[in-house]
């Protein structure tokens, strides 16, 4: 097979890339540019620059390259600019999508495997989050992978394109120091950027009904991750057309802000700076974790990876992009 892989230059997209290709499937990228790193593709993989909004890019790349599934990992996906640009969001994350989707379906490409989020839960109020709790989204951003899954599934029915959703939860780390994450929105590189510009790491809220307090996430790797996407892929690949999976994609362990700051101190050399205490922001839920039952049965795949490990090789990748902090 070969997989269109779009979004592939991004963080996590370059990861799926070399997990696919590592394990022998031919894959091509399509990445716009506007957020992905060029230098994260392998030399050997094909590279289309273009958007998945524009159909005449999206039938040369899928009928030049032979492709017969696809990754789709391209979209925006920042929840504040989500509430601050929703027409961007649903532009660009929904009609994007279809675009996508009604290429897919003309050329007769059978199997789709799409990016979605827990966004799509917005505050559970359940120990472990099982793919059927229900879903209420809180942003734009939310709300378009939610739709997202609706539009995938119900085009794989119409046309026995076999589908696969990935609700990830909160990614961090970096396969090697090149493929890290660039963007500082996300905790992990967040409280990188406070140490390195000499400020405390901040907590929203340090009185959550919690064991200490502070909220609980549930992280996975990036390598894990993209080992997931490698698990659907194949899943969608042995099914006949019309077959549909939605999974959570998180380790089922959660982990609290105040103890996810405490490792990077540590892994950073900065154990004697003391984390500023701040205010509750407007819509944190307590805990957001997790259940991985769903996936270790369907795709017989867990994540292998812990937390320090994830700080630990984000870290290098910091690093790497910011020269100043070395040694520190």
């Amino acid at each position: 097979m070969t997989w269109l892989i779009t979004g592939g230059a991004g963080f996590i997209g370059s990861h799926v890339v070399r997990a696919m290709s590592r394990a022998g499937e031919r894959v091509v990228v399509l990445d716009d540019g506007s957020s992905g790193v060029a230098a994260r593709v392998p030399a050997d993989v094909p590279v289309v620059t273009g958007s998945v909004l524009d159909r005449a890019v999206l039938d040369r790349a899928i009928a030049e390259q032979g492709v017969t599934g696809v990754v789709h990992l391209a979209a925006r996906k920042q929840v504040g600019e989500s509430v601050e640009q929703p027409l961007r969001y649903y532009r660009e994350n929904l009609g994007g999508l279809g675009t996508l989707l009604e290429a897919v379906a003309d050329a007769g490409v059978g199997r789709f495997v799409f990016s979605s989020s827990a966004a799509v839960y917005g505050l559970p109020d359940v120990p472990l989050v099982t793919e059927s709790t229900p879903c209420l989204p809180l942003s734009p951003y939310g709300e378009t992978k939610l739709a997202g899954e609706w539009l995938v599934r119900a085009a794989g029915r119409a046309h026995g394109i076999s589908t696969a959703c990935l609700r990830y939860f909160n990614v961090a780390g970096a396969a090697e120091p090149r493929l890290a994450d660039t963007g500082v929105f996300n905790i992990v590189p967040m409280v990188f950027d406070k140490l390195t510009r000499g400020e405390a790491p901040q907590i929203f809220g340090d009185d959550y009904p919690t064991p200490d307090g502070t909220c609980v996430r549930d992280y996975i790797h990036v390598e894990d991750l993209a080992d997931a996407h490698l698990a659907a892929a194949r899943w969608v690949g042995e099914r006949d057309g019309g077959a549909d999976l939605t999974v959570n994609i998180g380790r089922g362990e959660g982990v609290s802000v105040r103890e996810l700051i405490d490792i990077v101190l540590e892994v950073t050399g900065r154990k004697d700076v003391e984390p500023v205490i701040m205010p509750r922001r407007a819509g944190d839920p307590a805990s957001v974790v997790a259940s991985s039952e769903l996936i270790r049965r369907e795709l017989d795949w867990a994540a292998t990876r812990g937390v320090r490990e994830m700080v630990e090789s984000a870290w290098e990748g910091w690093c790497l992009n910011h020269p100043q902090v070395r040694g520190a």
